[in-house]
């Protein structure tokens, strides 16, 4: 069933780009149409990253819209001289002006603003940093200002800085925990690059998973979720991952209190095609291992991120993205009774998405996601009178596959539609026990897995 509504999308997709694309063969010279599309893709200058939500505004009639996540923009307008500003915070703005005959294709690239100066005197009205769009409740944050906020051990920290915001707790003191309006922190959708983070916490809720060093952009939505987000309950954060830099290399490395970070970043083929990769880890468990004797109390953590992505042609790009983290902890006591215990859990994401423009008003997206989420305790214990062993595991794993599309027919209207399916399997928990010694005995629960099937389609207009 599902296979044959991605066929009727699809063919709903091609009418649409009949229905851009083939007007003007329709038509007479006569019936000529009177308004025309400037359509394109809004990128940094020095990196080749696209930069969503940047702001494409005409001056004099005062009409404008916004790019969407992959820096993509549509604004239709009369057939006649046109002025278009296009600016993105932390940035130069640009300005366009020209005579607006056809349909035309317009890609800019913004440069980062730079001041040089010893003293600088601003009067200006102010300027909201964290931007508020017409949907309710729904907040985009710039990474750079996370990245200014106040760390803890040198670690910045994304959800702890959400926590700032208004109808956002933390549920305990110094935890990263994230409870919106009264939810429970599992009511929250986690998403990175679209794919599912079930457990988004290192340290037992100390610090998040996402590193800052590789984040692009955040948004949370704390109410009056938008249909593609199916049915969350108490709020959504969706992280979107850098693409790498296409224009040049470069590398950084970071030394903290409590952990290293790594970052590389550049292009494969310039313009064309460019990677990142960056990593952190803990080394708490080197810190405290000279003070500990016979009892040895073990910690760490690490995360690493990646991403590939690739213009095929001047309407399809390719994008991979990657993110595995783990936590191990572990206690040792070497006294009279070896014993020995461990507890470890992590996550495993990974993200297929192709990019499609068919016309200057349809864009699309497809996107394959991969989630895994286990968690281990064991136990270990040995003496005179023989050993003991014991086990437990437990965890989720989703694969995913959604189609969206994107159709701007008119300034006033930003139409979004798709459909989606997933296949969830539950682990609920594996138990086993094991003595041997001077009598001998094991245990072990049947391992059980559960299977849920989701589908689903929607459809969002945006009226102004």
């Amino acid at each position: 069933m599902f296979r044959h509504f991605l066929r009727a999308l699809a063919a709903l997709a091609v009418l649409l780009v009949a229905g851009t694309e083939g007007l003007s063969l329709a038509q007479t010279p006569e019936a000529a149409p009177t308004e025309f599309t400037v359509s394109g893709f809004v990128k940094d200058g020095e990196s080749g990253e696209a930069l969503p939500n940047a702001h494409v505004y005409e001056a004099d009639r005062r009409i404008g819209t916004v790019s969407n996540t992959y820096g993509f923009f549509s604004l239709t307008l009369p057939g006649d001289s046109v002025n278009l500003v296009i600016s993105y915070l932390g940035f130069e703005p640009e300005a366009y002006s020209f005579a607006l005959a056809r349909d035309t294709q317009l890609d800019v690239n913004l440069t980062p603003v730079r001041l040089v100066a010893d003293s600088v005197t601003v009067v200006a009205e102010r300027v909201e940093l964290i931007e508020e769009s017409v949907r309710m409740s729904t907040i985009r944050i710039p990474v750079a200002q996370v990245r200014s906020l106040p760390s803890i051990l040198g670690e910045v920290d994304l959800l702890r800085s959400l926590q700032l915001l208004p109808g956002v707790q933390s549920g305990s003191e110094a935890a990263s925990g994230l409870f919106v309006r009264g939810g429970s922190g599992d009511q929250t959708l986690l998403l990175l690059d679209g794919a599912r983070v079930y457990n988004a916490f290192h340290l037992f809720g100390f610090f998040s998973v996402f590193n800052a060093d590789a984040l692009k952009h955040v948004e949370l939505t704390k109410g009056g979720f938008p249909a593609r987000y199916g049915g969350t309950l108490a709020s959504v954060v969706e992280v979107g991952m850098k693409e790498g830099n296409t224009k040049r290399h470069s590398g950084q490395v970071a030394v903290g209190a409590v952990a290293t970070r790594v970052i590389l970043e550049g292009p494969i083929a310039r313009d064309k095609a460019s990677f990142i990769v960056s990593g952190r880890r803990t080394y708490l468990d080197l810190l405290t291992r000279p003070f500990m004797r016979d009892e040895i109390v073990g910690f760490n953590f690490y995360d690493l991120n990646a991403k590939i992505n690739s213009q095929v042609t001047p309407k399809d790009r390719l994008y991979f993205s990657v993110y595995h983290g783990r936590d191990g902890f572990s206690f040792r006591d070497e006294g009279d009774r070896d014993v020995r215990s461990f507890l470890r859990w992590g996550n495993v994401t990974s993200t297929a998405r192709w990019n499609r423009l068919f016309s200057d008003k349809l864009f699309s997206n497809v996107t394959a996601t991969f989630s895994d989420y286990t968690f281990r305790v064991g136990i270990d214990a040995r003496d005179s009178f023989g050993s003991y062993r014991q086990r437990y595991n437990s965890g989720i794993r989703e694969v995913s596959l959604k189609a969206d599309l994107d159709y701007v027919p008119a300034p006033s209207h930003y139409v979004r539609f798709g459909a989606s399916g997933s296949l969830q399997r539950f682990s609920p928990g594996a138990f086993s026990a094991k003595v041997e010694g001077d009598e001998q005995a094991s245990y072990e629960t049947p391992r059980s897995e559960l299977t849920g099937v989701q589908y689903a389609v929607y459809a969002e207009d945006d009226i102004t």
